[in-house]
This record gives structure tokens, sequence and C-alpha cells, in this order.
């Protein structure tokens, strides 16, 4: 998926377009409207900085304190935390009771604080078409037991241009054929430009750090809510208004069947500033997505 400043702008390069299905069918019961007695998920997730040899805390060699403060940021929207920007009293929205930390240990077992500074100009990378594998090359981590994340380096023309991607999950949900494919054939996770990595004073909507809980629901298995623009097959998500067109900005429009988009839910492409929803549905799906198809990142937390 490719977030982008508007919904008319074409990328050319770098950009890979991928539909996400909210379906969730197959969910028992139980699963729906997560409760404070339904468990805590936690993972564990690297955040690889792919950088060109900037001194750390300069341009795309992000400080450890930005980082930390994105993952704050990401904790924040998944478990709507009362006196933050990820709070919201929507009565069809919820605690997600999913939540991340940088990773501990390595995969080799020797302690980490969970970022790995990469610079490229040290590494040759066999690829040259920026996508996940190309990523991967620079490094990677087991991807069973961590969510690999990188960072970046795209030029000051890339702000607004490109935001970040994700690839799905292999799910046996309906819609699974319309994910960006992972593992075994490429490698996954999520990447997001430097610039709109955490919260940053770049001249830009997207600037407070959602574009990774964006990616991140895509990562575990949410669709833009205008699906393939289809009133009737968007995003298979009952309680997100039906749309069948690009939202982004800050003003609510009508939607199919005249309803009021939900303009600040997290997986339109809508202003940060806006932010702050994920519906029950919305969460349900990544709650089942984390009990099955990626159940051994929950296990390897915890």
């Amino acid at each position: 998926m490719i977030l982008q400043k508007a919904a008319q702008n074409t990328l050319t390069i770098l950009l890979f377009i991928s539909l996400f299905s909210c379906e969730t069918e197959p969910i028992e019961k139980t699963e729906l409207n997560p409760s404070p007695e339904q468990k805590i998920f936690e993972i564990n997730v690297v955040v690889h900085i792919i950088h060109n040899g900037e001194a750390i805390g300069t341009g795309p060699n992000l400080s450890d304190d930005r980082i930390a403060k994105q993952i704050e940021s990401l904790n924040n929207d998944f478990r709507r935390k009362a006196g933050t920007r990820g709070f919201n009293s929507n009565p069809i929205s919820d605690d997600a009771r999913i939540q991340f930390k940088l990773a501990q240990t390595d995969p080799e077992g020797n302690p980490t604080n969970g970022i790995v500074r990469i610079n490229s100009q040290e590494v040759n990378n066999p690829l040259e078409a920026w996508g996940f594998d190309y990523f991967a090359n620079f490094n990677y981590w087991d991807y069973k037991r961590y969510v690999n994340i990188w960072t970046a380096p795209f030029p000051e023309s890339g702000i607004d241009v490109y935001l970040g991607e994700a690839t799905g999950p292999d799910t046996d949900l309906p819609g699974n054929e319309l994910f960006s494919g992972g593992e075994p054939f490429y490698a996954e996770g999520i990447i997001i430009n430097h610039a709109h990595f955490g919260e940053s004073d770049i001249e830009s909507d997207y600037n407070l750090g959602r574009t990774l809980t964006h990616e991140m629901g895509h990562y575990l298995g949410l669709l833009h809510p205008w699906g393939g623009k289809d009133c009737d097959n968007n995003d298979y998500c009952d309680d997100t208004p039906a749309v069948d067109t690009f939202v982004s900005g800050c003003t609510s429009f009508k939607g199919c069947n005249q309803e009021d988009v939900m303009i600040e839910n997290y997986m339109n492409w809508t202003s940060d500033i806006c932010m702050n929803t994920f519906t029950n549905n919305q969460i349900e799906r990544m709650r089942y997505v984390l009990t099955h198809s990626r159940k051994s990142l929950v296990d390897t937390a915890n």
C-alpha cells in the first residue's frame, strides 16, 4: 500500500499498490469488541535505519529518541490511550489490546535495543529497485519473531509522495489474494520514508508518526475503507461507513448511502492530526490475524 498526500497524485517510481481485505466472517463471537479481560498481544519490532553515512540524529540516521517516541505513539494509537492523540470516545471503537516493543534480544540471542543502523554506502546491494527485498538485503530478522520496519533514506523530494507501505498476512480470511505478498516468496515487513517516521517539524500533513500506525494496520490485515472503490465490497468492515473513493485531508463528506465518511479512521489517507480511530470490526480483524497467520509474533514476544 502506498500512502499519498493527494488521491489523484499518481506515482511512477518505487511504488507498489496493493489492496487489503477486512472480512471477518470466520472469526468467532468471542473475538468481537475486545474487552479488558481479553489478552494483550505484545509484538517485538526491529527498526532498521538505512542511512547514507550521516551522523546519528542527522537526516535519515534517526535518533534513538525519535525512534522510541514513534513506538510510544504507535502504542498510544493501538491502545487508545487517554490523554494522547490516540484517544477517542467513539462507541464503535475500543482499546485494541495490541502493543509493540523494540526487541530486546536479536535473532542470535544477543541483547539489543531493537535498532539496527546500516550505512547504505558500505553495503553492496545487488538489487536496484527499492522494495521489500531491496531493504531486506541490508538487514532482515526472522519475520516469524519480529516485525521488520525499515526507514528509507528517500530524498527530500519524496516527502508527501512516498510515505510507506506494508506486506499483508497470509490469512484464510476472504480477500487474502489481494494482499501484497511476503514470505516465502518475498521479504515482508513495513517500509517508512524516514521523513515520516515519528513526530517531526517537516511541513507536511503527515508529520506526527501516524504513517506507521496506518501501515501496521495493513500488516495486521486491514484495508483502506474504500477497498476496491466499490460501495458493496470495500473494506468489508460493517462499522466503517462505506466509501468508494480515496479519503484524505480532514474534511468529511458523504460516502455510499449518504453516510458521513469516518475521516478519523487510521486506515484512511487522512492528515495525521485527524486520525484517532480503529473500529471494533477492524480490531477484531487484527486480533484474528494475531491468533492465526501471525500467531508466532505473539508467542515469541510472550
